[in-house]
């Protein structure tokens, strides 16, 4: 009877504390995605698509994001060939999985907060060109609180990937709604 109780009085001490990790908050993003990207080295285009993300709060200004997002767009690209080369269009598309901290803190209707977040990205083009990557977000942004619990966020950060063996410097730009719990 007396390892029963003890094991009884443990589950009951550790199940307590368990439920001290679970976040106490956290939001929900969906937006809009601008990403201006240079993949191939002829210049940087305009690709646009969807963003969104996941924060739970570890500490009171500290959460932990998940954040995914698709681009779509075309890049002009040099052709190789033995006549008159002209540039052709290569429809492409970038996913980014990214993880990472976020601090942020509360003044008034307004939230700012700066991220840093690590993953990996991925880039597909027409005729089979695609490529992963290690992928680097760091940026910030600021919520401006509609109503309970509804808020517009506005955010940018600078991407770097490492496509087809180069390192390309992008510009993410998003916005949207966050919705907090």
């Amino acid at each position: 009877m007396r390892p029963s109780l003890i094991v009884g009085c443990a589950a009951l001490l550790f199940s307590g504390l368990a439920g001290a990790q679970v976040p106490t908050g956290g939001n929900v993003y969906v937006g809009y995605a601008y990403n201006n990207a240079d993949w191939f080295g002829t210049g940087h285009s305009n690709f646009n698509g969807w963003t969104g993300s996941l924060e739970g709060r570890a500490f009171p200004h500290v959460g932990i994001v998940a954040d995914f997002s698709q681009t779509f767009g075309s890049e002009s690209v040099a052709v190789a060939c033995s006549q008159i080369c002209l540039p052709q269009k290569v429809n492409a598309h970038e996913y980014n999985m990214v993880f990472g901290p976020r601090v942020s803190f509360s003044v008034g209707n307004l939230r700012p907060f700066a991220e840093a977040m690590f993953g990996v990205g991925h880039v597909g083009a027409t005729g089979d060109l695609s490529d992963t990557s290690f992928a680097t977000a760091l940026g910030g942004g600021l919520d401006y609180a509609l109503f309970r619990p509804v808020a517009v966020r506005v955010e940018a950060d600078y991407l770097q990937t490492r496509f087809f063996g180069a390192t390309q410097n992008n510009l993410r730009v998003t916005t949207g709604l966050a919705f907090y719990f």
